[in-house]
Order: structure tokens, then C-alpha cells, then sequence
């Protein structure tokens, strides 16, 4: 079976950023994964949530509608603070990532960049830079070794990608974004993306500025290639699993 992998740093972002292209491959039999880094606390969008505490455990149960919704087979919202990835232990976050990405052995890796994508957010540039660090990593026998000691292999998933887009939103801080290399039709898919933004019920004021951001990207979701296990030139592509069928 073949497998994708997406990190991502806040509930909502795995619909608002790959909602299309996890429900396009989910229903095309790939089994779909996300890992969220934080449980998005500090929103100023919190909904009837008393506490910190409280709107970690609402959006947790909204993250995981989401994402049943989308047809990911595994989700997981892991314990980071929201708006302090860049004081995590640099170490400790990657290599629980390499841990799922041994644990899960995807194909795929998806992610945001450095560049924190069209927000700038810096949670979603060291959720990209953790990601990066993990999928070199992960197949390496000489990192992470007692993960190895445990029974864990090393994995080489076989692609990595950033999002990206063909437009910055200027009352976000200034961003450079990746290229383009990966132009992923999702128009089967807007209807399922949308509705899954939507179980993020504390995020409903959001709902007019994702609708608004997904008319100006159209019926497609862009990807920049990153890394891949065989040496290959760089060329448009329509599909993020590309040359890894016939292998």
C-alpha cells in the first residue's frame, strides 16, 4: 500500500492547507497520516473554551473530525506549545518524527517550508524544518539509534514536499515561497476540504478568509519537490506519487 505522511503545527491546518490532497488520495487507497505538532491553544478564535486546557481538548476532538473526515487513516496531535516551536528542543521534535516516519514507513512526506507558507506563521516554518531534518534522518542507521535498539529499521521515504502557493497575503509578514513543481488538481475535492475546515467549529471566524484564500488557488493545491531517494531532474508534476508506483 502506498503511504503519505503530512506534518502539520495546528489543528485546522491539515484541512486548510491539504484537505484536497489528503481526500484525493485517501479515496484513491493511499493510507494517509498526519502528525500536528501543537493543539493550537493560543488562538485568538476560541470559542466557548474556558481555559487553555479546554480549548486543547475541543480542538483535539476537531482535529480528529477533520481528519475522518478527509479519510486519514492515522492522526495524532502531539504535546509542543502553540507559538513557541522555535524554543523546542531541536533534537527531541525530530526525532519523534523520525519515530513515526519509521513506525509508519510513508512514501510521501508532505510539510510546510521554512518560509512558514503564505501566513509566514513561524510555527508552520519549524514544523517544515523538523520535518526536513526527519525525513533525511530517518533512514540513517547512525541517528536516533535507540529507536533502532528497539526494533525499529531505518526507513527512506522517497519524496518530500513543501506547500506552497502563487501568492503572498500582504497583510501577513513578507515571505519567499518555494517554486512551484507540483500542480495537484483537488477539484473533486473542494466540497470534502471545505467541510472539513468547517469541523473546526472554534475556528469559524476563519471561514470566510480560508474561502477566500482557496478561490485564489483555484482547484489546485501546490507543492515544491524537495528531496528525493533516487537522483532525478526537476519537472512539473500532477501527481505527489510520481514514479513511485512503478519502482
Amino acid at each position: 500500500m502506498l503511504k503519505l505522511l503530512c506534518v502539520t503545527a495546528h489543528p485546522d491546518d491539515e484541512a486548510g492547507c491539504f484537505g484536497g490532497i489528503l481526500s484525493k488520495y485517501s479515496e484513491a487507497g493511499v493510507e494517509c497520516s498526519v502528525i500536528c505538532l501543537t493543539a493550537g491553544e493560543r488562538a485568538a478564535n476560541r470559542g466557548s473554551a474556558a481555559d487553555d486546557e479546554a480549548l486543547k481538548a475541543t480542538r483535539r476532538r476537531e482535529f480528529a473530525d477533520s481528519c475522518h473526515h478527509l479519510g486519514v487513516a492515522h492522526c495524532e496531535v502531539l504535546h509542543y506549545a502553540d507559538g513557541a516551536l522555535d524554543r523546542e528542543n531541536f533534537d527531541e521534535v525530530t526525532g519523534r518524527l523520525v519515530h513515526f516516519i519509521r513506525t509508519l514507513r510513508p512514501h510521501v512526506v508532505v510539510s510546510f517550508g521554512a518560509d512558514g507558507y503564505v501566513t509566514a506563521h513561524p510555527d508552520h516554518g519549524m514544523a517544515g524544518l523538523f520535518t526536513s531534518a526527519a525525513f533525511q534522518w530517518a533512514a540513517r542507521n547512525n541517528r536516533y539509534t535507540g529507536q533502532l535498539e528497539d526494533g525499529l529499521t531505518p526507513w527512506q521515504a522517497r519524496k518530500l514536499y513543501y506547500v506552497t502557493a502563487e501568492f503572498s497575503l500582504p497583510e501577513r509578514p513578507v515571505v519567499s515561497l518555494a517554486p512551484v513543481t507540483a500542480r495537484i488538481s483537488i477539484s473533486p475535492y473542494l466540497n470534502r476540504k471545505n467541510e472539513a475546515f468547517a469541523r473546526h467549529k472554534t475556528q469559524h471566524p476563519l471561514q470566510p478568509v480560508f474561502e477566500h484564500a482557496q478561490h485564489r488557488a483555484g482547484d489546485h493545491e501546490l507543492f515544491h519537490l524537495v528531496a528525493t531517494a533516487e537522483v532525478t531532474a526537476m519537472a512539473m508534476e500532477h501527481d505527489l506519487f510520481e514514479g513511485i508506483r512503478e519502482l
